[in-house]
C-alpha cells in the first residue's frame, strides 16, 4: 500500500493516543486465567444498579425496534424539575464525555486556546488536540486546580476553560469562594465548563465540604456550562447517559452539534427511574463514606501517603514506580488504575468498593509491599 493513511488525518488526530479505560475483568481472566477478580479501577458504583432502573429497562424491551426519543423529553422534564432549570437549558449526552466533546466542537477550533489544570481529567487534552486547539495546562497546587493562575492564563484566543469539581484522578475540589472569584474574573466571551461528575457524593447535609453547586450559579454566569453524569453515584455507567445544564442559548448551540439519538431508550428510562430512588443515592453515599474511611485508615496503617479525596476513589503514593505494584495487584486479582499518563508515575488510583473488596485490596497491597 503506497498511501500513508495516517497522514490523511488532521494533525491533531495524528498525534492522539486513545483514552485508556480501566482493564476489564474478562480481559484479566483471559490473560492470567484467574477467577474472583475485583475491579476497583473505573470509579464505578459497587452497589450495582438500582432496582427501579432495572425494572424500567425491562419494561422497555419491546421498544428495541424503535429509535429512542431524540429529544429525551421525559428525562429532561424530570431533570428540570429536580434542579430548578428549564427544559431548554438541558443537553443530553452519551455520558458526560460525549458532552465535553460536543462543547469543544461547538465553541473552539484550531485558532483557539483551551485552558485546564495539570492532573485534570484526561479527556480535556484529548478533545483539545482532536479539534486542533492549543492546550494551555496550568500547573496544579496541592494536586488541585489553581484558579487564580488559570484566570491569568486566559487571553483573547481562549474559548474554553475546563474545571473538574471534584477532580479526577486526584479527588481535590475548588470551594464556593474560589469558584465565584474565578467566574467573576473570566470574560463573558469565554465558556467555563464545570465538570461535576462526582458531585453527588458530596452531601452538605451530612457535614459536606464548602462545595459549590454549579446549577445555582447558572443564572448569574451565562457563560457557565455544568456537566453531570449517571455513571457514578447513580450506578448507570454501562448505559452511558449524561447531561449538561447551561443558558438556553448555549444549550441551543450544543443541541445543534449533538448527534441525533445519542442516548438510547434503556438509558433514558433507567435515568428517569433512578432519579426517583433517593434511597439508592443515600446508600451509595453511605457505602462511599464508609469505604473512604476504610481505605484511608489502611493507607495510614501501611504508611502510604494519599491525596485527600471527596470523590468515590483515592489516589495514593506507592513510594516507588507504581507499575510493578499495579502488575502485582493484577496477579492477586485486584484491578486498580495506574495514573502515569497524568504525570503521576508513583501513584495508583483505587475506586471505593464494598467493604470486603476494600479489605481484599488492602491485604493484597500489604502483601506486595511487604509491610
Amino acid at each position: 500500500m503506497g498511501c500513508d493513511l495516517i497522514s490523511l488525518a488532521t494533525k491533531g488526530v495524528q498525534g492522539l493516543h486513545p483514552y485508556q479505560p480501566g482493564k476489564p475483568v474478562d480481559e484479566l481472566e483471559r490473560e492470567l486465567g484467574i477467577k474472583n477478580i475485583i475491579k476497583l479501577a473505573s470509579n464505578e458504583n459497587p452497589l450495582g444498579p438500582s432496582n427501579k432502573a432495572l425494572k424500567a429497562i425491562e419494561s422497555s424491551f419491546q421498544e428495541l425496534c424503535r429509535y429512542p426519543d431524540g429529544s429525551g423529553f421525559k428525562l429532561k422534564d424530570v431533570l428540570a424539575e429536580r434542579y430548578g432549570v428549564s427544559v431548554d437549558q438541558i443537553t443530553l449526552g452519551n455520558g458526560s464525555n460525549d458532552l465535553l466533546e460536543i462543547i469543544a466542537r461547538t465553541f473552539a477550533d484550531s485558532s483557539s486556546e483551551i485552558v485546564y489544570s495539570q492532573y485534570a481529567f484526561a479527556v480535556y487534552p484529548l478533545v483539545t488536540q482532536a479539534i486542533g486547539a492549543k492546550a494551555v495546562e496550568v500547573p496544579a497546587v496541592d494536586w488541585g486546580h489553581d484558579l487564580v493562575e488559570m484566570a491569568k492564563a486566559i487571553n483573547d484566543k481562549t474559548k474554553l476553560v475546563f474545571i473538574a469539581n471534584p477532580n479526577n484522578p486526584t479527588g481535590t475540589y475548588v470551594n464556593q469562594h474560589q469558584l465565584i472569584q474565578f467566574l467573576d474574573d473570566v470574560p463573558e466571551s469565554v465558556i467555563v465548563v464545570l465538570d461535576e461528575a462526582y458531585c453527588e457524593y458530596i452531601d452538605s447535609r451530612n457535614g459536606g465540604v464548602d462545595f459549590p453547586d454549579g446549577v445555582e450559579l447558572l443564572t448569574k454566569y451565562p457563560n457557565l456550562i455544568v456537566t453531570r453524569t449517571f455513571s457514578k453515584a447513580w450506578g448507570l455507567a454501562s448505559l452511558r447517559v449524561g447531561y449538561a445544564m447551561s443558558h438556553p442559548d448555549v444549550a441551543n448551540l450544543l443541541n445543534r452539534v449533538r448527534q441525533p439519538f445519542n442516548v438510547d431508550t434503556f438509558a433514558l428510562e433507567a435515568a428517569v427511574a433512578v432519579l426517583s430512588d433517593e434511597d439508592y443515592l443515600n446508600e451509595s453515599r453511605k457505602v462511599n463514606k464508609e469505604g473512604m474511611t476504610q481505605l484511608t485508615a489502611g493507607f495510614d496503617r501501611l504508611s502510604l501517603s494519599y491525596i485527600p479525596s471527596v470523590g468515590n476513589f483515592v489516589t495514593f503514593d506507592t513510594g516507588q514506580n507504581a507499575m510493578p505494584v499495579y502488575q502485582s495487584l493484577l496477579q492477586e486479582g485486584v484491578i486498580v488504575r495506574p495514573v502515569a499518563n497524568y504525570g503521576m508515575p508513583r501513584h495508583l488510583r483505587v475506586s471505593i468498593g464494598l467493604q470486603e473488596e476494600n479489605e481484599r485490596f488492602l491485604n493484597a497491597l500489604e502483601k506486595i509491599l511487604g509491610h
